[in-house]
């Protein structure tokens, strides 16, 4: 029985680590797009998907320490990914995040 829980425990960490390295090349490659992006929309989906991989590593790293704690982690980095990709979304169409209409 302990031979069983060693190799999975064994394919979890192999698994964590080949999952953390792709992550982590995804990541680099949307650092490149964020950066030279040739619009701002471009631009503007490279950080909200990096944001996206930043909860994946947050999952990841849950799953490697056998831990819940993450998940508020994880939550907080959504939320603040909604309204960013909102602001964002907002300036780039109108200009401005907060009108001051003062009629």
């Amino acid at each position: 029985m302990d031979n069983i829980l060693d190799v999975t425990q064994k394919l979890i960490e192999y698994s964590a680590t080949i999952a953390v390295l792709g992550v982590s090349v995804s990541v680099m490659i949307l650092l490149y797009r964020a950066i030279k992006g040739p619009t701002n929309p471009d631009r503007a989906v490279a950080l909200d998907i990096i944001g996206i991989n930043l909860m994946a590593l947050a999952g990841i790293i849950a799953i490697l320490l056998v831990t819940t704690k993450f998940n508020d982690v994880i939550l907080l980095i959504g939320i603040l990914l909604f309204i960013g990709t909102v602001a964002l979304a907002k300036f780039l169409e109108k200009g401005v995040i907060i009108e001051r209409d003062m009629d």
